[in-house]
């Protein structure tokens, strides 16, 4: 038995060695998680406690992202009742919305989320923070270009992100 573990081991080792030197990758070992590395950019406009965004998420890969999750949080409660959301993005707390972003192919930009939710009173500045929430499993080694915060005034004019 002792000996097919050393065998087993060897193997592994070996075929490690020819891979890297045939410039070939070896494959992913059960369970191991992708990587990619996933961002968001918009905009966001406030007016009279309506805030209006607008992003878009990017993967700059290495690997293919099968769905993912955005989370978007306000530094002031949402307003009471129901917010007209768009498929996809759902109110999850009282200052919190999530939008799915759906497949991110590597090196490619998703689908534009647009979104208009109402803050609770008539705020004159809000921090809205943008982040990702689920990554489909994959690892994200780059988590500062994915975690955002913006300022936004009630001026009407647009602050990116």
């Amino acid at each position: 038995m002792r000996r097919m573990r050393v065998l087993a081991v060897r193997c592994a080792v070996w075929g490690a060695v020819l891979a890297v030197g045939l410039g070939v990758a070896p494959a992913r070992a059960a369970g191991e998680a992708t990587e990619a590395d996933l961002s968001y950019h918009g905009s966001a406009v406030m007016r009279g406690g309506r805030v209006d965004v607008r992003l878009t998420p990017r993967n700059h890969g290495p690997a293919d992202v099968s769905d993912s999750t955005v989370r978007l949080r306000w530094s002031v409660p949402l307003a009471a009742g129901a917010q007209r959301l768009p498929a996809g993005c759902a109110r999850t707390g009282r200052q919190e919305v999530v939008c799915r972003t759906g497949a991110l192919a590597a090196d490619e930009l998703g689908e534009r989320i647009a979104l208009r939710v109402w803050l609770r009173g008539r705020p004159t500045e809000v921090t809205m923070a943008v982040d990702t929430l689920w990554g489909g499993g994959a690892v994200d080694r780059n988590r500062s270009n994915d975690r955002q915060q913006v300022l936004v005034l009630d001026t009407g004019d647009a602050y990116f992100f």
